[in-house]
C-alpha cells in the first residue's frame, strides 16, 4: 500500500518521503509554508469568542488587508463588530507572513447558518473572514472600504463594504445575509486523489480553490436553508461566490416592519369582507389565497428573486391571527343571530323556514318594512261556554292540544305563528321569508285544520267535551310587518287595515254558519286552483267600503254533490239579491245541504224576512256588520 500510495505522489513529494527514510530529518511545515508562499494563498484560523485564560499578546492574524472606513472621523474600536476573546492561529511555520483569514460561523437560533461576518474585532481590531481575504487575493481588490455612518444616537451602524467600485451590503454588524446557490456540492468538488492524480487540474485552473473537508467524521457539517449537514467549507464558497456576483440577500428593516403593517391593515380589511360577506369555506380559501399570494409572489417573486429578504414568520402569524380572529367574530355574531332567529322563530315557524332563515339571515327584515302577505285569524267558537265547564288544569292540558295542533298545520304549510290571543290564532304567510304562492298555503292550511279537527273532536268527545268549532278569517294585502314595541319588549308582528279586516272576516263565520271565509284578493290570489263559494258583500264595522267574502271549500273541483249545493245556492242567492225573495226561499227550502248548511239557512231566514217586510227602494243587498 505504501508503494501504491508513494509511486502515485508527484517528483517532489517523493523525493521528500525518500529523504525521511533515508533518515534526513527535514522540516515538512516549512515546506509547505514555503510552497503556499510562491501561490496567493490565504490560510483560515478560528477566533475563540469565550475568555479562556489562554490568551498572548503575540497571537495576533496577520491583517495584511488594506482598511479604510467611511467617514474617515468613524474610530475602529466604535465598529459595531463581533469580538473575539484571542485568535487560535496556525503555527508559525506554515503561516510565514501570509494572509489570513477566520472562518468562524455562527448559526441562527434555529441552528441554521443564514448569515455569516465578514469582519471581527479582536482588541478593537477589524480581521476580515477567509472569505472575504479570499475574494480579495483572488481578484486582485486591494483595499475595502468599511461604511459606518453615526446614527441619531452618536452611534455607528454598517451598511455595507466598498470592495473597489463594487458595494456589498451588509447588516449594522458587518455580517453578509448568504446567498446560497443550492444544495451541498453546487460547486465542483475534488479528492486530494483527484488532485495528486492531475485529473482535477482543469477545473482548477484559474479559480479560487478552497480546501476543507467534508467527512461527517471531521466535524464540520453545518445546517443551512438547504441542508442539514452542508459542509462547512463550501459555506465560504457561497460566501466567496455572493462576493464575486454582487448579489447577497439584503435585509431591510424597514420593508419588513412594512410588510407586517401592510399585513395588518390591507390583509385584515380584506380578509375581513371576505370573510363578512361569504361563508366559512369561501373565508377560508380566500385566507389561503392571500397567504399563498405573500409567499409565492410577493416573498418570492418580488423579493427573493430580487435577492431581499423579509421575516415571514411575522406577516404570517399576523395574516393568520387576523384571520382566525375575524373567523371568531364570525362565528359568535353568526351564532349570536342564529339563537336569536332560532328564539324568535323557532316556535313560530317550521324547522325548514328556522334552517332557511339560518342559512340566508338577509332575508329577515327586522326593521319593518311594507309587504304583501295573507293574515289569518282563528278561534274556537263559544270558547266562553266550554272554558266555564273546565278546571284550570284541564283547560290548559285542552288549550295545549288544540293550539298544539294547529300551530303545527300551519307551520307545515310555510305559515308563521304570529302570537296566541286567548283561544285565537294568529299567523301570517309570506313572512319572514319571501313565499309567492302565500295566499294558496294559507288557504290550503285551514282546511287541512278542519280536516285535524275532524280527527281530534272524537278524543275530546270522549272526555265529556261538547263538540269544538273553530272559524277561520283570510286577507291578503300590503301590511307593515317587522319588529314592533318598545326598546325593552318588541314581537314580530304585522300592523295595518288588511290585517283588521283579517279580523272580522273571522268574526263573521259566526253569522254565516261557516268555518272559513276570505276577502275578495285572497279568492284572486288563489285563481282557480280551490273551489270556492261567494258568500256575500259584507260592509264590515269600520269600514263604509263593502268587501265581497268567499268560502273555500276544496282544493281543485270537489264532489258532485257539493258541487250542486253551491251552483243551486248560488243560483238562490242572484234570485234574492233581484229582490225576488219567494223564489229564492223555495230554492233554500228544497235542498237538504251538507257543506254549505250554514249559508243556506242564514238566506233562508233573509228571504222570509224580506218577504215579509221588503227592503227600501235604495237596498243593495250588502250585509252591515254592527259588531266585530
Amino acid at each position: 500500500v505504501y508503494r501504491q500510495l508513494r509511486d502515485r505522489l508527484p517528483p517532489e513529494a517523493r523525493r521528500i518521503l525518500a529523504g525521511a527514510a533515508d533518515g534526513i530529518m527535514m522540516d515538512n511545515d516549512q515546506r509547505l509554508g514555503a510552497v503556499l508562499a510562491e501561490a496567493p494563498s490565504v490560510l483560515g484560523y478560528v477566533f475563540q469568542m469565550r475568555p479562556d485564560g489562554l490568551k498572548r499578546p503575540e497571537d495576533l492574524p496577520f491583517p495584511s488587508i488594506n482598511l479604510t472606513v467611511s467617514p474617515p472621523s468613524t474610530p475602529l474600536d466604535k465598529l459595531p463588530l463581533v469580538t473575539a476573546y484571542r485568535a487560535i492561529l496556525n503555527i508559525p511555520a506554515i503561516a510565514n507572513g501570509m494572509s489570513e483569514g477566520f472562518f468562524n460561523v455562527f448559526p441562527d437560533p434555529a441552528g441554521t447558518v443564514r448569515k455569516v461576518p465578514l469582519f471581527i474585532s479582536l482588541d478593537g481590531v477589524p480581521y476580515p473572514s477567509l472569505a472575504l481575504e479570499l475574494y480579495r487575493a483572488g481578484t486582485g481588490t486591494t483595499g475595502v472600504t468599511l461604511y459606518a455612518p453615526a446614527t441619531d444616537g452618536g452611534a455607528y451602524d454598517i451598511i455595507g463594504l466598498g470592495l473597489g467600485a463594487r458595494f456589498i451590503p451588509t447588516d449594522q454588524h458587518c455580517w453578509l445575509n448568504v446567498n446560497y446557490r443550492g444544495p451541498t456540492r453546487t460547486f465542483p468538488y475534488y479528492s486530494a486523489d483527484d488532485v495528486l492524480s492531475g485529473r482535477a487540474a482543469g477545473g482548477l485552473r484559474g479559480k479560487i480553490v478552497l480546501v476543507g473537508t467534508s467527512a461527517a467524521g471531521l466535524l464540520d457539517l453545518r445546517a443551512t436553508p438547504y441542508s442539514n449537514v452542508f459542509p462547512g467549507v463550501e459555506i465560504h464558497a457561497n460566501v466567496i461566490d455572493n462576493l464575486i456576483m454582487g448579489d447577497p440577500f439584503t435585509y431591510d428593516t424597514y420593508s419588513e416592519n412594512g410588510l407586517i403593517y401592510t399585513a395588518i391593515v390591507a390583509g385584515g380589511l380584506l380578509l375581513t369582507a371576505i370573510l363578512s360577506y361569504t361563508g366559512p369555506l369561501i373565508g377560508g380559501l380566500g385566507g389561503v389565497l392571500l397567504i399563498s399570494l405573500y409567499l409565492f409572489y410577493g416573498n418570492y417573486q418580488v423579493l427573493f428573486l430580487n435577492n431581499r429578504i423579509v421575516g415571514i414568520t411575522y406577516p404570517l402569524l399576523t395574516i393568520f391571527a387576523v384571520f382566525l380572529a375575524v373567523t371568531l367574530c364570525n362565528y359568535f355574531f353568526k351564532d349570536r343571530e342564529k339563537r336569536f332567529i332560532q328564539k324568535a322563530f323557532g316556535h313560530y315557524v317550521s324547522p325548514d323556514v328556522v334552517t332557511e332563515l339560518i342559512a340566508a339571515p338577509d332575508k329577515l327584515a327586522l326593521t319593518g318594512e311594507e309587504k304583501e302577505l295573507t293574515v289569518f285569524f282563528n278561534d274556537i267558537r263559544g270558547f266562553t261556554t266550554i272554558s266555564e265547564g273546565m278546571g284550570p288544569r284541564e283547560l290548559s292540558a285542552f288549550m295545549n292540544e288544540y293550539l298544539t295542533a294547529m300551530s303545527d298545520v300551519i307551520m307545515a304549510h310555510k305559515g308563521t305563528v304570529d302570537k296566541y290571543i286567548g283561544d285565537a290564532i294568529m299567523a301570517v304567510w309570506g313572512a319572514p321569508l319571501d313565499d309567492d304562492a302565500h295566499a294558496a298555503h294559507a288557504v290550503r292550511a285551514s282546511l287541512a285544520m278542519l280536516e285535524r279537527l275532524e280527527t281530534l273532536r272524537p278524543g275530546w268527545q270522549a272526555r265529556g267535551l261538547p263538540r269544538i268549532d273553530i272559524g277561520i278569517g283570510l286577507n291578503t294585502g300590503l301590511v307593515s310587518v317587522g319588529n314592533f314595541g318598545s326598546d325593552q319588549r318588541f314581537d314580530y308582528t304585522v300592523l295595518g287595515d288588511n290585517v283588521n279586516l283579517a279580523s272580522r272576516l273571522e268574526g263573521l263565520n259566526k253569522i254565516y254558519g261557516t268555518n272559513i271565509l276570505i276577502s275578495e284578493a285572497t279568492r284572486a290570489a288563489i285563481g282557480d286552483d280551490f273551489f270556492c263559494v261567494f258568500v256575500d258583500l259584507v260592509r264590515v264595522k269600520g269600514k263604509k267600503k263593502p268587501v265581497a267574502i268567499h268560502q273555500p271549500l276544496a282544493e281543485g273541483r270537489p264532489g258532485p254533490k257539493t258541487v250542486r249545493e253551491a251552483e243551486r245556492f248560488h243560483e238562490a242567492l242572484e234570485l234574492y239579491r233581484r229582490r225576488r225573495f219567494d223564489k229564492a226561499a223555495r230554492i233554500l227550502e228544497a235542498e237538504r245541504p251538507e257543506k254549505l248548511a250554514g249559508l243556506y239557512r242564514l238566506y233562508l231566514e233573509r228571504a222570509r224576512a224580506c218577504r215579509a217586510a221588503p227592503p227600501p227602494p235604495d237596498w243593495d243587498g250588502v250585509y252591515t256588520a254592527t259588531s266585530k
